[in-house]
């Protein structure tokens, strides 16, 4: 377009004088020179971030593609002293997902949420959750892990885990324990012996897409190590025959619990410990506390008159009576300041080892008057009594021994019958060691000992002529004119102490009782000690000889006769026509 102005020659609009700006020449070699020095940084940068100082954007680019995985360890077996396994780990899956991509069609989320056994609602919550990763469900079973890769779902994938399974299930479920879905130990041994039995997980290094694919491996893996096996001093066939015994006793007297345990007096290994009621640690959901207490170990109660043995053994060690000495417990009374203690039966005259086959509460007081408090809190410490066992399972009790300073008369009276004193199961049939020994206290042990593996040497409670003594007192507690001769074990020789005591609930004894009973099999060569205990049964029946007494019977004789001990009493042949076996 042209543009004429009167009296002056035409020119283009672009060539108007007006619009031509006369720039300075150096502005244009200025502009230049930093243009080119603006180029010469943006590449001394790229260079010094490629080249020179490179981490700051592996980094970046690690954290959006690059995950570091774990490899899992395979979790050590538990498996009894004959090499049946009580636990071990299987492969599983777990399945999870990345929320952004997990767009799934309504009969895909269907699908889904049957094969993971899950309500569809709650899976479309997990999958509308913010976040990189979910878990939809752990340890799923392979085959239907396989079902649902098959499905081909976008965003949903599967890494493989382990998953603890218990052959034994209830029957040594207390002992075993169980493990949670990280693997970790929780209960029983999985837990004393979580360090040995985890391993060390692995590791690995991969390139992952945005849809969590794993595209590339990178650098070494390191392999995990597995845990090691455990060998536990349990035997499986014994731990059946002792859970059966005490879940027929618990129901036939309507007991709220019952627990029994058998240890090998040689070695001191415990090769049954079982209570009721129990679980399937293979099926957790819905469990109770009561449940999952391991009670032989857990729970603390009165044990009366089984602890008589103890403070009559102390008086035989001091010379202050003999196994023949007369005690007077007439009339079946005792009166201690303000406190009366009452025999069963109005007994007379009773010699020391009569005191323990009839059970006097007043003939045991008596002997235990003669001591100073010290004595006899000394050889109860000794015992055990007060301390944990230290087994390494969660939760064990050490019971309640007071300090021997705050004694008052009728306390050290009551404490001699198992009144005013708590214990464990597992603590009470420790402490009956010392009886089928020679008088000295081992250590417990949860696993096996090696074939050359010497027992630890014990601390001596008693000298081998006292403990002889109290042996023959046991054995007259299970024969005619004894509180235990439901204890006779057909074939065996047996001795033992019957129990029965007041259940102390928010310090007042209640017309609710334990009974109990505490033996040694055989009594000709001493080998296993065997402790019952049934928790307020209620079917009419409550003294330990009548309800805890037949228990040791049926436990004996299975694990006399397992154990191929022969028998050392006669006994008659089924057809009745009668011989020694």
């Amino acid at each position: 377009m042209a543009i004429r102005h009167r009296g002056a020659k035409p020119h283009r609009f672009a060539e108007n004088p007006l619009l031509r700006l006369a720039l300075p020449v150096w502005r244009a070699k200025f502009v230049g020179v930093g243009l080119l020095a603006l180029f010469v940084l943006l590449m001394g940068k790229a260079f010094y971030l490629q080249v020179i100082n490179n981490e700051f954007l592996l980094a970046k680019g690690d954290s959006r593609y690059r995950r570091d995985l774990e490899v899992p360890a395979s979790r050590g077996k538990i498996a009894d002293r004959n090499g049946d396994l009580l636990a071990s780990s299987t492969p599983a899956k777990s399945i999870w997902a990345i929320p952004g991509d997990a767009r799934l069609e309504p009969l895909q989320a269907e699908a889904l949420a049957k094969l993971l056994g899950q309500d569809v609602k709650a899976l479309e919550r997990k999958l509308a959750a913010t976040g990189n990763f979910v878990y939809l469900q752990r340890q799923v079973a392979p085959e239907v892990a396989a079902q649902i890769a098959a499905l081909k779902l976008p965003g949903i994938h599967q890494d493989t885990e382990f998953r603890r399974s218990y052959p034994a299930g209830e029957v040594s479920a207390h002992l075993v324990g169980f493990t949670g879905v990280d693997n970790k130990g929780l209960e029983g041994v999985e837990l004393a012996f979580q360090s040995a039995l985890m391993g060390t997980s692995g590791h690995r290094s991969v390139i992952r897409d945005r849809r969590g694919q794993i595209v590339e491996e990178i650098g070494n893996m390191r392999p995990p190590q597995n845990g090691e096996d455990i060998r536990l001093a349990l035997d499986s066939r014994l731990q059946f025959l002792v859970f059966s015994a005490i879940r027929e006793a618990a129901l036939e007297h309507r007991a709220k619990a019952a627990s029994a345990v058998v240890i090998d007096v040689k070695s001191g290994e415990i090769l049954a410990l079982a209570n009721w009621p129990s679980y399937d640690p293979n099926k957790r959901a819905g469990l109770s506390g009561a449940a999952l207490r391991n009670r032989a170990v857990t729970d603390s109660f009165e044990p009366g008159s089984t602890l008589k043995p103890f403070p009559v053994a102390l008086a035989l060690e001091k010379g202050k009576f003999r196994f023949d000495s007369p005690i007077n417990c007439a009339p079946g009374k005792l009166t201690i300041g303000n406190a009366t203690i009452s025999d069963a039966h109005a007994y007379g005259e009773l010699s020391v080892a009569q005191v323990i086959q009839k059970s006097s509460n007043v003939g045991v007081a008596k002997i235990a008057s003669t001591f100073a408090p010290r004595e006899m809190w000394e050889m109860y410490d000794a015992l055990g009594f007060g301390t944990s066992p230290a087994l390494g399972f969660p939760g064990e009790v050490g019971g309640r021994l007071r300090p021997w300073k705050n004694w008052r008369p009728i306390e050290q009276a009551t404490m001699s019958y198992g009144h005013g004193i708590s214990v464990s199961l597992i603590q009470l049939a420790h402490a009956y060691t010392v009886f089928a020994r020679d008088g000295d206290l081992i250590p417990l042990s949860l696993t096996q000992l090696a074939e050359e593996q010497v027992p630890p040497r014990g601390v001596q409670v008693f000298s081998p002529q006292t403990v002889g003594e109290i042996r023959a007192m046991l054995e007259m507690v299970v024969n005619p004119g004894g509180t235990a001769t439901r204890a006779q074990t057909p074939g065996y020789r047996v001795g033992g102490k019957t129990g029965t005591a007041y259940k102390l609930e928010g310090g007042v004894y209640t017309k609710k009782y334990v009974a109990t009973f505490v033996g040694i099999a055989p009594m000709s060569a001493p080998r296993f000690v065997i402790a019952v205990m049934v928790d307020e049964p209620s079917a009419g029946q409550h003294f330990g000889g009548a309800v805890a007494a037949p228990v040791f019977s049926k436990i004996a004789a299975g694990v006399l006769r397992s154990q191929g001990i022969p028998y050392d009493v006669n006994v008659q042949v089924a057809s009745g026509q009668g011989g020694a076996l």
